[in-house]
């Protein structure tokens, strides 16, 4: 059975609640229609029923709960926590009510504070800027988080390094070039996501150009420095770095290169060391691998939401919804 699935298996058992607010996009509805047939979750549609439907023709959306900010009898309960949330801020009353009737991200975020909904996917035409800020403003981060971080669930095909080609990338969606303390605290994380999004024990591998002190560098020492944080602050964690990226995967290279080494050639979670190798890094193995590159996933939030690629398609997106819904079970 794919990974993908499992996780629609896993959503399927206990039904959760999604807001998908970018009903202006067609893929959006696309991606609604399928996960209703397949019954992975409930599907909160925001907008105009009447201009949603209009741009659904030869969809079924019957099953889904659309909400219209404009009319919807909780939208002034909703104004009214935004003023209370972001007061030392300046948020007036005024200013509420502009920004959550005019951006439905911030609406779907408000539904997730309020309990009215599970989590929340967008990003199919917002950048992560404009998703994940209200997020960040409205559902703040989870209690002894150190970090927000994006992490992509990569499923790679016909692939034996990894977990039979299941990767977790991190991070490849936020933090543009994280020091030490970020790293150490994104690879924590990033192990937590592996094992709660495919039931296997993570291998983190600290990503360089470097080798176990191969090359002399500010870059590597940042690695080494972080792959130290990290073993301290999670020391039953199997990771370790500074690893290049064959060294990392590939058994007879982490052999040849860290023979000492207990993930070295056996890696399943990768840390890049910046946004630029990440991104960089996802998007090959997508497209020159065929790999299903799911997320970016958010990592950290006190509430399930996760972003998506502009470049997405509707079958990206209902792989996003069930493994939103599965993140939203063991919240």
């Amino acid at each position: 059975m794919e990974f993908i699935d499992t996780i629609k298996e896993k959503a399927r058992e206990d039904k959760k609640t999604i807001v998908l607010p970018e009903t202006e996009d067609r893929r959006t509805l696309e991606a609604a229609d399928q996960i209703l047939k397949e019954d992975l979750a409930n599907i909160i549609l925001i907008g105009s029923k009447d201009e949603i439907e209009k741009g659904s023709t030869g969809l079924d959306l019957s099953k889904a709960e659309f909400v219209d900010p404009e009319t919807y009898e909780k939208t002034q309960s909703y104004i009214d926590k935004v003023v209370e949330l972001r007061s030392k801020k300046g948020m007036t009353p005024e200013k509420a009510k502009e920004t959550i009737l005019n951006d439905y991200t911030y609406y779907g975020v408000m539904m997730v504070k309020m309990g009215d909904a599970d989590g929340l996917v967008s990003g199919a035409c917002h950048s992560t800027a404009n998703t994940l800020r209200p997020c960040l403003q409205i559902l703040k981060t989870k209690p002894g988080t150190k970090l927000v971080s994006a992490f992509f669930l990569m499923d790679v095909p016909d692939c034996e390094y990894g977990e039979d080609g299941l990767f977790v990338f991190s991070d490849c969606g936020l933090n543009q070039n994280p020091n030490s303390e970020e790293l150490a605290a994104i690879a924590g994380a990033s192990a937590d996501s592996f094992r709660l999004l495919t039931g296997k024990d993570p291998k983190v591998a600290m990503l360089s150009y470097s080798t176990m002190g191969s090359a002399k560098h500010a870059d590597v020492d940042k690695v080494a420095e972080a792959t130290k944080l990290a073993k301290e602050s999670y020391p039953d964690l199997t990771l370790d770095g500074e690893l290049q990226l064959d060294a990392a995967i590939v058994p007879e290279v982490g052999k040849s290169k860290a023979p000492k080494s207990k993930v070295a050639g056996n890696a399943n979670v990768l840390i890049f060391p910046n946004l630029d190798a990440g991104n960089i890094g996802y998007k090959l193995v997508q497209r020159l691998g065929n790999a299903e590159a799911y997320g970016p996933l958010t990592q950290g939030i006190a509430a399930p939401v996760n972003d998506l690629s502009r470049g997405c398609s509707a079958q990206d997106i209902v792989g996003v919804v069930a493994i939103t819904a599965v993140q939203a079970q063991n919240q």
